[in-house]
């Protein structure tokens, strides 16, 4: 006998719903096959068979909470009897087995699956993005066979064994959770399955959403939908079949209107088909989460941009005397970026709202500093952290900047680093930006800007005199930082930056 039970469900996610059993008690089951489904505040999870077998008996019923490790039924092995076969069946004497099939039919021996590693911090499903090995390859311990890629970050699956791949049990584009069996490697000497050549049964794909309907509803989303007063057929649902998730429900709830009629709008509207001269490509996982929380930034923050100008001739002055006695000393190049740093960490410190965020009806005002430093990568952008910066020299900011761009451009950050931070620095200028108008980094209330330097003329003491000029820009929520606290930071990181001095010396 073998207890079914609730999996880990990502950190800081300690109990689901039972939302709905795809098998009866009594029913066969084979490895792998899909029994249940649950569902978390923030996705829907699914729990498969451990082995073949027979569902003897269902613990938690529909609707029932559950907590990790929480049992949600009994599994008989597949040597036990089904619970609706006849005694005098079970009386007789039973023919010899036939013996199992391998998963590596040809040169038999034991199979090793590969399943999806755990993917981070609130992160519960991942696509399929490529395969590094098709079925047939020899593989190494440790090599990657396959990428997953998730809403944050793109993860490598490693081989777990030596062997050679002998079945996928998904295909590209597929999405998978956590501890889900992707392949199976056998020995040196096995051979691919026969099922590997033909189409495996489809595993739920992350699909554009589709109105529920008719299909079933789960008692969490129904009772979302009364509590909200809205219908659930009107609900978009990324589960099985279409259905709501308890994800879904929430998110349709507490979605502002505009938005909520744009997104329906757009998930109705049938693809248009594509001319001769043009390509349809599906958006990678983080291109939909960075187009998601764009557009949320935009529905749900009163945004305003204030602007300024800084005279970045003592920053170049400083570095141009201090660069190579800097190198030698730290390793490093003395760059840009770890002024701005600096001089946004002390500015922080004086105006705190812009280091807070929103939460229902309160604020939440942080005694840290954690900037967030935009990456562009080939996947698109994204916002490592640099954490305790007003606790940082300038070369040790200068270390982490470089140590997380690197990380970014090889596709080595970890969810870890992407999470927490207080305030956003974007630097357009490096691309040739001359000015613009950043978006916010949600639940941040504020981002700054950089832009280009160039020279450009301004009066100094009644003199027209050439200085290397770069507009800044700080966007924020209106709803929590008041004008005049944006444009007091804004000139307090433009004094820090003009008389680098203030810096070292924190006056």
């Amino acid at each position: 006998m073998t207890d079914i039970v609730v999996p880990t469900l990502g950190e800081s996610v300690t109990e689901a719903t039972v939302g709905q059993w795809l098998k009866s008690a009594g029913d066969a089951v084979k490895k792998d096959e899909v029994l249940v489904e649950l569902e978390t505040d923030k996705v829907s999870v699914e729990v498969s068979a451990s082995e073949d077998g027979v569902l003897s008996e269902i613990v938690a019923k529909a609707g029932d909470t559950v907590g990790i490790g929480a049992v949600l039924g009994r599994l008989n092995a597949s040597g036990g009897a089904a619970k609706a076969a006849p005694a005098k069946e079970a009386a007789k004497p039973a023919a010899a087995p036939a013996a199992a099939p391998a998963a590596a039919p040809a040169a038999g021996g034991a199979t090793t699956d590969v399943k999806v590693p755990v993917m981070g911090e609130s992160v519960a499903e991942g696509t399929i993005a490529n395969f590094s090995k098709k079925v047939g390859d020899a593989v190494k311990k440790d090599e990657t066979i396959a990428e997953i890629e998730t809403d944050k970050v793109a993860l490598e699956v490693p081989a777990p064994a030596d062997g050679v791949l002998v079945e996928w049990l998904v295909k590209e584009g597929d999405a998978v959770t956590p501890g889900s069996v992707i392949a199976r490697i056998g020995g040196a000497g096995a051979a691919p399955a026969k099922a590997a050549a033909e189409p495996k049964a489809e595993a739920p794909k992350a699909t554009q959403p589709a109105a529920t309907g008719d299909r079933p509803v789960s008692p969490s989303v129904r009772r979302i939908s009364t509590e909200a007063g809205v219908n659930p057929a009107e609900i978009p649902g990324t589960g099985r079949d279409g259905r709501a998730t308890k994800a879904d429900a929430l998110a349709y709830v507490n979605q502002p209107k505009a938005s909520t009629s744009t997104m329906s709008e757009s998930a109705s509207r049938p693809p248009r088909e594509t001319g001769p001269r043009e390509e349809r490509v599906r958006m990678t996982r983080l291109r939909q989460t960075i187009a998601r929380r764009l557009k949320e930034a935009q529905d749900s923050a009163a945004m305003l941009t204030t602007f300024n100008d800084v005279d970045m001739s003592a920053i170049m002055d400083l570095r141009k005397k201090y660069q190579e006695a800097f190198v030698a000393r730290h390793g490093i190049k003395l760059g840009f970026m770890s002024f701005f740093v600096k001089a946004v960490g002390e500015a922080l410190k004086e105006i705190p709202a812009v280091n807070a965020e929103i939460d229902g009806q309160d604020i939440i005002y942080k005694n840290y500093y954690d900037i967030s430093v935009a990456v562009g990568t080939d996947k698109g952008l994204v916002t490592p952290v640099l954490r305790g910066v007003d606790e940082m020299s300038l070369a040790d900011i200068e270390k982490g900047i470089a140590e997380l761009g690197k990380k970014a451009r090889d596709g080595a950050l970890t969810i870890g680093d992407l999470q927490g931070g207080t305030f956003t620095i974007s630097n357009g200028g490096i691309y040739g930006s001359l000015m613009s108008t950043p978006i916010l980094n949600p639940p941040q209330s504020g981002v700054l800007g950089m832009h280009r330097i160039e020279d450009r003329p301004i009066v100094r003491n009644g003199q027209i005199v050439i200085k290397p000029m770069m507009y800044l820009a700080l966007s924020y929520d209106h709803r929590i930082v008041d004008g005049k606290e944006a444009v007091t930071f804004l000139v307090r990181v433009k004094e820090a930056l003009e008389d680098p001095e203030r810096l070292l010396l924190e006056v």
